[in-house]
């Protein structure tokens, strides 16, 4: 107020005598208009300096805008930040009124839902530790559904059923559509959401609505446990001809390669003439993983391309060494996403091994993973792959060599797995061929070699 006094008395009429009344009214406006500007200048800094306290961002906020930064400088698609004005998501994101976690959360991901794209998301600190555990390979609390979001329209489907778990023993298989969960809709709820309501305490259930690839919609109760992941199976098949391994890999989790290792050997040293690499309902996970498993079957030879914002990456190579070089074949189902894809594209393009089965699933993105300020995380679609042959893997998937008979058997290595004894009659029939060649000609150990490894004369073989 005191602003508002002085400028009153200072203004005040002015009179006297041999003063001009004109120059007196100028000297007074212009002294008016210097006391007004001054009064502004004052009144502005004011206002700066108690606004100042209003505009400072909280930690939430500053969530927001880290997770928005961490997009925008990796994602893989950026022509899709004009489309989706990026700019005004944050702002907008950015002004909301923001006091609790849940805040900062749904913000983050309102923001992030426009992309269009399922697998950048945020993982809450509850869903981040269970992945984490998850590629650790130990037990999960759940249904063991693994799912993913089928990229022509969203849905979330299911991608395969965990062996040993609820969801396997009510013979839940791949491509089922998720429709509801205890009444949610996987639409509304997105992707790690969904995930998030089928794991809880043991013993506890969970209705899901179901939509399998028949089309008749059904209902289930499913009771949740403790799933074993055991994310590396391995066994020995015997019969009259010939002593074979068996591998199955059921997740690319961090110890994954170290027990495939250990399995290779083990099966080495009982002497096996050939080996069934099982990929089947291998959803993926850890891409690093499935990259050091292709590198122990191939020598030499690329195992995948990378394209990033930027462009194509040069292939990955895998090592000289190898664990296991002699024959082998690969099924493969709708089952097989992501890293198995890269490995089961890396031993197709480089003719190790034939594939069996069904088309795979085609989920052909990478994702970076990164720990949030307040412990949750960021999952980032940073780069797709490509099979070493150029092949885009995304929504389309691999196409084995030979498709097997539906209906796919339900227990992948059980007694009455068909596809498991097609492929034990295949490998069988490729080791006689090779035996009968080599003591039937004076060819050199080169050529020899590609009889055992050329995937086109095998598939002339098996059409």
């Amino acid at each position: 107020m005191r602003f508002d006094k002085e400028d009153s008395t200072e203004c005040a009429p002015v009179s006297g005598a041999g003063i001009n009344p004109m120059l007196s009214t100028v000297k007074s406006l212009s002294q008016l208009i210097r006391h007004i500007s001054h009064g502004l200048l004052i009144f502005s800094v004011c206002i700066i300096l108690v606004a100042q306290p209003i505009f400072a961002l909280n930690d939430g906020q500053q969530l927001v805008l880290e997770s928005w930064r961490l997009v925008n400088e990796g994602y893989l698609n950026p022509t899709k930040f004009e489309k989706v004005q990026w700019k005004k998501l944050r702002q907008k994101a950015v002004e909301k009124e923001i006091t609790t976690s849940n805040d900062v959360y749904e913000a983050i991901e309102e923001m992030l839902q426009p992309l269009g794209d399922p697998y950048t998301r945020l993982l809450r600190p509850s869903d981040y530790a269970a992945m984490k555990a998850s590629n650790l390979g130990s037990e999960i609390n759940g249904v063991g559904l693994q799912l993913g979001a089928r990229s022509k329209d969203g849905q979330i489907v299911v991608i395969a059923p965990l062996e040993g778990s609820p969801a396997s023993d009510a013979e839940i298989i791949s491509g089922t559509e998720l429709l509801s969960v205890n009444g949610e809709s996987p639409e509304t709820l997105g992707l790690e959401a969904t995930a998030a309501r089928l794991r809880g305490e043991v013993g506890s259930s969970v209705v899901v609505l179901l939509r399998p690839p028949s089309g008749e919609i059904e209902e289930k109760t499913l009771e949740r446990r403790s799933v074993d992941l055991r994310p590396v199976r391995t066994r020995r098949l015997r019969n009259e001809s010939h002593t074979l391994g068996y591998l199955r890999i059921t997740q690319f989790s961090e110890g994954v390669p170290e027990q495939v290792n250990e399995a290779i050997q083990e099966l080495s040293e009982k002497g096996i003439e050939g080996l069934v690499l099982d990929l089947r309902n291998n959803s993926g996970g850890l891409v690093s993983s499935g990259l050091a498993v292709a590198d122990a079957f191939l020598s030499n030879q690329p195992i995948v391309e990378t394209k990033k914002r930027d462009g194509i990456s040069d292939a990955i190579p895998s090592t000289q060494e190898t664990l296991y070089d002699g024959p082998m074949v690969t099924i493969v189902n709708d089952g097989t996403a992501s890293a198995s894809e890269i490995l089961a594209g890396a031993l197709q393009d480089n003719q190790r091994s034939i594939l069996l089965g069904s088309r795979t699933f085609g989920k052909g993105l990478i994702q970076s993973l990164t720990t949030l300020s307040d412990g949750s995380g960021l999952a980032i679609t940073v780069a797709s792959y490509l099979t070493p042959s150029g092949r885009d893997i995304q929504n389309l998937g691999i196409e084995p060599d030979r498709l097997l008979d539906l209906p796919e058997p339900l227990n992948p290595g059980g007694e009455e797995d068909r596809w498991l004894k097609d492929a034990e009659l295949l490998i069988g029939a490729n080791i006689d061929l090779q035996s009968l060649e080599k003591p039937n000609s004076e060819k050199s150990d080169e050529e020899v070699n590609v009889i055992s490894t050329d995937n086109e004369k095998d598939r002339m073989q098996i059409n």
